[in-house]
Parts: C-alpha cells; sequence; structure tokens
C-alpha cells in the first residue's frame, strides 16, 4: 500500500491549496467542534470546496448528533466522517445508515488496553484512527501534539485499517513508520500556530512520507 496523509484542522484556503499541491490524500475540518481550529459547517463548505475531485474531504465531529451530522451531509457534502468523542459501535451503524458515509473512528490511545477498544468498532467504523489521549483537564481532542509510546504497536495487528496520528513532524515521520501503519494524519506538526499551517513543513512531511 502506498503511505497516505490526512492533512487536518485545515482553517484558510491558501492551506487546503497547499496540502493539495503537495499531494494530501484527505483534508479534515474541524466541524462545531471545541477546538482552536474550529469550523462551522459553512465555513467548512466553503474551504473544503476546491478539494472536491482532487482528495478526501473529511468533517472531524466530538458526539456530533443528527442535526449536525445532517446539515454536513447537506451543506458541506463531505466524503469522511471523523467521530472523536464518545460514539457507540450502534451510533456509528446508525449514522452510517443515514449520511450513507464511510466513518473514521478515533481511539485515544495510552496502553495495551485501550487498543482493544479497536476490536469494537471494527464492525461500524472504515478506518481506526489511533491518537494520544488528550492532557489531564483537557476538553480538547486531538491537536495538542502529543504521541503515545508507538511501541505498543510493535506486533499488533486489527481487521479495520488505521490511521496513526498524534505528534507526528516532518522529523518523526521516519520513526512513525516503522510501526507498519501506511496511513498518517498531521495537525499541529505542520503548523505555525494552530489553525495556520506552515507550507514548507506540509512540504517536508509529504517529502519524508514517500522517500
Amino acid at each position: 500500500m502506498t503511505p497516505q496523509v490526512k492533512i487536518c484542522g485545515l482553517t484558510r484556503p491558501k492551506d487546503v491549496e497547499a496540502a493539495l499541491h503537495y499531494g494530501a490524500d484527505m483534508l479534515g475540518f474541524i466541524v462545531e467542534a471545541k477546538s482552536s481550529r474550529r469550523l462551522s459547517v459553512a465555513e467548512a463548505a466553503r474551504i473544503s470546496r476546491p478539494a472536491i475531485g482532487c482528495a478526501k474531504r473529511v468533517a472531524v465531529t466530538v458526539n456530533a448528533n443528527a442535526d449536525l451530522l445532517g446539515r454536513i451531509t447537506g451543506q458541506m457534502q463531505a466524503d469522511y466522517l471523523q467521530m472523536h468523542g464518545e460514539e457507540s459501535p450502534q451510533w456509528l451503524a446508525e449514522v452510517k445508515a443515514l449520511t450513507g458515509l464511510p466513518i473514521i473512528k478515533a481511539i485515544a490511545i495510552h496502553d495495551h488496553s485501550d487498543l482493544e477498544k479497536i476490536k469494537t468498532f471494527e464492525a461500524s467504523a472504515d478506518y481506526i484512527l489511533l491518537d494520544a489521549k488528550a492532557p489531564k483537564g483537557e476538553s480538547q481532542r486531538g491537536g495538542h501534539g502529543l504521541s503515545f509510546d508507538w511501541n505498543l504497536l510493535k506486533n499488533f495487528t486489527a481487521k479495520t485499517p488505521l490511521i496513526l496520528a498524534g505528534g507526528l513532524t516532518p522529523k518523526n515521520i521516519k520513526q512513525a513508520q516503522h510501526t507498519g501503519i501506511k496511513f498518517f494524519d498531521v495537525s499541529s506538526g505542520v503548523e505555525r500556530e494552530p489553525g495556520v499551517k506552515d507550507h514548507e513543513k506540509i512540504r517536508a512531511f509529504m517529502k519524508a512520507v514517500h522517500d
């Protein structure tokens, strides 16, 4: 499998252009969730539009209700939904039936017991995204620039395709590739500040992934 990259937390049209220029496979837009990179549905729809036909557009949500999901599918017409909260496998199945969209389920990883959670979503998620747990007392999901111990993934396999996230940068992506995972999600590692991407870091990240 050719390595794939999702650049997440995009908030500016010029950053979308850079992500597309350097060959990102997926673009992530955080929609109406607590985040310094938060967008409204209308903003996500507008900013993501140039990616149509070039890269898959992912609406990143946290415990989204049916109303928000309906607005995402109707206004943004995203290609994927990323569920980053406490969603159950049953709710994911309902969302797939409601929206007709494939789902990326994010799971926060700290130790081996967290990896066991993957099994409960194998039937309802199209991808499982492995991210580091947020710092204690922090309610924002993801985008903290933290990694979990990648050694936990040694000899680990899953039936559902995995995406590795959390603290990835142009400098450590080669080490991350030793996990055997071929799909990577980067946000803060290619930023100057939250929500503002550094185009040189995007270029360097994409080059390191594919070299």
